[in-house]
């Protein structure tokens, strides 16, 4: 069984930079397929970066990457906006077969 552990999340002013991580251990897997989540109060979860995928909110702003080596992704974020603001997860990109198991995700809070 795969687990996924996001950390990296706190709170930022608007402008500010964060770097999330996303531990994965378990079962092997390719980390190739694991992208970023975001889930906002009283919104749905939504995709935010894949292996090539951006949400037209985060072009620009945001990357991907991975460590093969050490069987993490990273979700860099830069200038980033209060409408940023959400629990970040990794998973399972769609399309590559079924979720793992929610990590408790992390929070990123962006002030104004």
């Amino acid at each position: 069984q795969v687990q996924l552990v996001e950390s990296g999340g706190g709170l930022v002013q608007a402008g500010g930079s964060l770097r999330l991580s996303c531990a994965a251990s378990g079962s092997t897997f390719s980390i190739n397929a694991i992208g970023w989540y975001r889930q906002a109060p009283g919104k749905q979860r939504e995709l935010v970066a894949g292996s090539t995928y951006y949400a037209n909110s985060v072009k620009g702003r945001f990357t991907i990457s991975r460590d093969n080596a050490k069987n993490a992704v990273y979700l860099q974020m830069n200038s980033l906006k209060p409408e940023d603001t959400a629990v970040y997860y990794c998973n399972r990109l769609p399309g590559s077969g079924p979720f793992y198991p929610w990590g408790q995700g992390t929070q990123v809070t962006v002030s104004s």
